[in-house]
């Protein structure tokens, strides 16, 4: 059974409830995230047992890829209208049928589409973290929404050792089961704690918006993606980009004129929210490109020079600390933002990221050094992660929540896309010869770890200006006091 509740009505048996509440919405941000890392060290594997080409098994990743990225803000904007628990339960919905196709299947056309239906799961952080925003005790709201947008991050460090496991010790249809089974058990729990509040947006939907904003995301993203198969100079890579150049600036103009917005231009341009986007392109980046330069490093032959000649499953270990770290610092987060305000600890976060990538740049002798500087770098995203919600919400009408933060996760998963492509092709170009083959060197990773240093910093500094009293809240009807 569910109830009805407004806007920050504290329910009866709150103690209880919201930690229920917490766990079940934090259970299927987990699986949501998971999900999109889960299939990334097993892609040879999958290729070879099903006889897929190397080109056919990326797009089990791309496809999930392009269809989170079109996704999240759409179905954010739904969730206000018609509900953040309903929309939210989709999203889990889609998490649970594509993971049962793809745990059936041996085709890989079938198993693409399994995962595209999974790339509508994305949605499930940024409703979560909306939804217990509307309907968490005050006093709770600061820590489940820290440990909600830190599930982006963690997924990513637990995803590659289980992902691991999983290649060494069973077949990797098991994955998928993992998936199916998770978000069944969330889809339960939040249908049965979880509260449904009511003052969701009137408004029709908006068709136009819908079309450009979809059409200039794929354009954005299938290029990134695809661009060092296809070349960064190629005729499909170079229309792309510009298609989405184009599609998206109309965007702009559809949606200044539209009665109902799919996205509201004003409070997306609102200074502080869009300092705190672009943060955010900065902070998903530098994670991404640490982690993707943790496994594949760690994993490189010793003749290389740096690389330890480890397992998938050792890889996935290393960057297990961080994203233990990333769950038990989520509190801390709150209370340091109850104490600083979200701002400020947006800094520190990026400076601790940074911090992390030093060591992964100066130290890289031991494999202890490698863990290391990856735990750090998990420390400060924990971090930076919880603040981002924060920000957002500080500065957001209450009706807008479920679109702002779907808005946000997307800045996120965009800058991780874009550390993937750049990440790619700056190690295949700067190489080093091993056995005939030309492998990364320790001079490429070492200049994408000062890259990513250089984003983290620029995040923190994001914070610093945010915190600003020039650009404080302003005073609206409904928008939320920090948590």
């Amino acid at each position: 059974m569910t109830t009805t509740t407004t806007q920050g009505e504290v329910h009866a048996g709150s103690g209880w409830r919201a930690n229920l509440e917490i766990i079940a919405i934090g259970l299927g941000a987990l699986m949501a995230a998971l999900a999109q890392t889960l299939v990334l060290p097993v892609l040879p594997t999958i290729s070879r047992d099903i006889g897929a080409s190397t080109t056919e098994a990326q797009w089990l990743l791309t496809s999930t890829l392009l269809v989170g990225a079109a996704a999240v803000p759409v179905i954010g904007r739904l969730a206000d209208m018609y509900g953040r628990r309903l929309m939210l339960i989709v999203a889990l919905g889609a998490l649970l049928v594509g993971s049962v196709i793809d745990a059936l299947t041996d085709d890989i056309r079938v198993m693409i589409l399994g995962r595209a239906i999974t790339g509508l799961s994305s949605a499930a952080i940024p409703l979560g973290i909306s939804l217990l925003s509307a309907v968490l005790p005050e006093a709770r709201k600061g820590s489940a929404v820290a440990l909600v947008s830190a599930m982006l991050g963690v997924g990513g460090a637990l995803g590659l050792p289980l992902a691991g496991i999983v290649a060494e010790h069973f077949d990797y249809h098991a994955l998928y089961w993992i998936g199916a089974v998770g978000a069944l058990a969330s889809i339960a729990l939040v249908l049965a704690v979880v509260g449904n509040p009511r003052g969701e947006r009137p408004g029709a939907i908006d068709v136009p918006g819908i079309v450009l904003l979809v059409g200039g995301l794929v354009c954005l993203v299938l290029p990134l993606s695809q661009g060092s198969s296809w070349g960064w100079g190629s005729f499909a890579t170079i229309g792309l980009l510009v298609a989405s150049v184009v599609l998206l600036a109309l965007l702009v103009v559809v949606e200044k004129r539209s009665p109902d917005p799919l996205v509201d231009m004003r409070a997306l341009s609102n200074p502080p929210v869009a300092i705190t986007n672009v943060a955010s392109i900065f902070v998903g980046f530098a994670l991404f490109a640490s982690f993707v330069g943790t496994a594949n490093y760690v994993q490189a032959p010793e003749a290389t020079g740096y690389g330890f000649g480890s397992s998938v499953l050792v890889a996935g270990l290393c960057l297990m600390p961080s994203g233990i770290l990333m769950l038990l610092l989520a509190p801390v987060a709150a209370r340091l933002m109850a104490a600083w305000g979200p701002g400020k600890v947006l800094f520190a976060g990026g400076l601790i990221i940074a911090a992390g990538l030093v060591v992964r740049i100066v130290l890289t002798d031991s494999l202890w050094q490698i863990i290391l500087g990856s735990t750090i770098v998990g420390a400060g995203t924990g971090i930076a992660y919880a603040s981002l919600p924060s920000l957002i919400n500080v500065h957001t009408p209450a009706a807008d929540l479920a679109a702002a933060n779907g808005i946000n996760t997307l800045a996120r998963s965009l800058g991780s896309t874009l550390a993937s492509a750049v990440g790619g092709s700056l190690l295949a170009a700067i190489t080093v010869t091993v056995g005939g083959a030309a492998l990364p060197s320790l001079g490429g990773y070492q200049v994408l770890f000062t890259i990513c240093a250089v984003a983290a910093t620029l995040a923190a500094l994001a914070g610093l200006v945010v915190s600003s009293p020039k650009l404080a809240t302003h005073d609206r009807e409904g928008v939320l006091e920090p948590v």
